[in-house]
């Protein structure tokens, strides 16, 4: 005999991989996942449907649904065609992503990479423990792999990295390699370094912190700000007693922004200036040579001249023609 199942839509149910809300869900906006999961419903069907009834079943705009679907193919879970969509096979690529040749090494450099790979295993343990619950999606562990690599970090310092983002803004990988740069790029390697890097990172929020309040800004610095002042803590050095003198320039000016404090502060170190006695010093002496040329020999305003002709004569007959005429 056969049997043949009977489902209504009241009892069947879409299936969404778990790689899906581990791997691609925290960097999808509330709408693309919204389109997603109804791409899988008509999907599981097999049914046909245009971008306008597609917006029309979700309530949304035909605009926002083909924004969605483009944000949603960027992401690489489907293929917008013209003629439909197809859905990527999720697990099937993260299998492939994991997929890597294996090359000979000699039996020195299986030794080291046997020890690095415990104390990596370690750390990816306690990541994944740490923020992830336990249930870290697989890609995350040849991404924090390729990052030791790329990096160069120790570690404790993969370890703080993941901490200050999770702090931060969360664990978006994008941002994670955002930051990771940005400590590349200051040198930091193991903990030591990291050790002063924190050290810098706490003048750098003292010293915006005291922008900020002189400046009476009543709102945060944005990214390009915070990068000049980043610049002047971290780069050139500077305390914010020094800092202050250039912001006390800008009450001459009616609309002052971090460009003009910038070029101030960059022309003290420029000139080697370290100390605030010497920068008081230069500027001293910049303003006594810029009123120098300012000195203009003004020669002094010749008066009319009197006394220096000879007065003309005139007899009374021609004064008193002139009485007459009038």
């Amino acid at each position: 005999m056969f049997f043949e199942a009977y489902k209504t839509i009241l009892y069947s149910d879409t299936l969404i991989p778990d790689i899906f809300i581990t791997e691609y869900m925290p960097s999808m906006n509330p709408e693309s996942l919204k389109v997603y999961i109804y791409c899988l419903f008509l999907s599981k069907y097999g049914k046909n449907a245009t971008v306008e009834e597609f917006a029309k079943s979700l309530g949304m705009e035909v605009d926002k649904v083909k924004e969605c679907l483009a944000n949603l193919e960027n992401l690489g879970v489907l293929t917008w065609k013209m003629d439909g969509i197809v859905l990527h096979d999720l697990k099937e690529k993260e299998i492939k992503k994991m997929y890597r040749l294996k090359t000979t090494s000699s039996p020195e450099e299986a030794v080291n990479n046997c020890e690095k790979n415990k104390k990596r295993n370690e750390i990816i343990y306690t990541i994944n423990n740490s923020f992830f619950q336990g249930v870290m999606s697989p890609s995350w562990y040849t991404d924090i792999d390729a990052w030791f690599d790329k990096y160069q970090f120790d570690e404790d310092v993969m370890l703080a990295l993941f901490q200050y983002c999770f702090d931060q803004k969360g664990l978006i990988k994008s941002y994670i390699e955002k930051v990771a740069e940005s400590w590349k790029s200051r040198n930091i390697r193991n903990a030591f370094d990291l050790d002063n890097y924190s050290m810098e990172q706490k003048k750098f929020k003292d010293v915006r912190g005291a922008i900020i309040k002189k400046l009476k800004l009543g709102r945060n610095l944005t990214e390009y700000e915070d990068a000049y002042v980043e610049k002047w803590v971290m780069d050139y050095k500077y305390d914010f007693d020094i800092i202050e003198l250039a912001l006390r320039k800008t009450t001459a000016k009616s609309n002052p922004n971090f460009n003009y404090i910038n070029s101030i502060i960059t022309d003290w170190y420029n000139h080697g200036l370290k100390t605030k006695e010497e920068i008081l010093m230069y500027d001293a002496k910049r303003k006594k040579n810029s009123s120098k040329r300012q000195e203009v020999s003004v020669p002094a305003s010749s008066a009319p001249q009197q006394g220096n002709f000879e007065q003309r004569k005139y007899d009374e007959e021609y004064l008193d023609s002139l009485y007459e005429n009038a």
